[in-house]
């Protein structure tokens, strides 16, 4: 059976996954907003989400958030509870993903540059 994808592009465009998803019988559903993503949870429950993390400087998410990703990982909770969810982030915003990885828990946190390898490598853990 293959593991069901969802990569968000809402910040800035993600790796190519095209080849890698084949390797490991995976099926990518790219969106380009937390909200479609939202949308699609409701729908379909993926194994995996890849998110690029933008940390919330000030009030940049209403001050009650602390990245672009609160919420989706609130919805998550709700509609598909068992999806592993990946974070790419900026070596600069690193320490900032800890306070939401307290929160939600994190399947892997990766900092940019990364390489197939890497990726392979959490997919394919259990």
């Amino acid at each position: 059976m293959s593991k069901i994808l969802f990569t968000i592009e809402d910040i800035s465009p993600l790796p190519e996954l095209t080849s890698l998803c084949q390797t490991l019988a995976m099926t990518e559903t790219r969106v380009t907003s937390m909200r479609k993503a939202l949308s699609l949870l409701k729908k379909q429950q993926p194994d995996f989400i890849l998110a690029e993390f933008e940390y919330g400087y000030g009030n940049n998410y209403a001050g009650v958030n602390i990245s672009n990703l609160d919420v989706l990982l609130y919805g998550l909770q709700k509609y598909s509870p068992h999806t592993k969810v990946i974070v790419l982030v900026e070596k600069n915003e690193y320490p900032y993903v800890e306070k939401l990885n307290t929160i939600f828990k994190l399947h892997a946190v990766l900092p940019y540059p990364i390489n197939r390898q890497q990726l392979e490598k959490i997919f394919s853990q259990p």
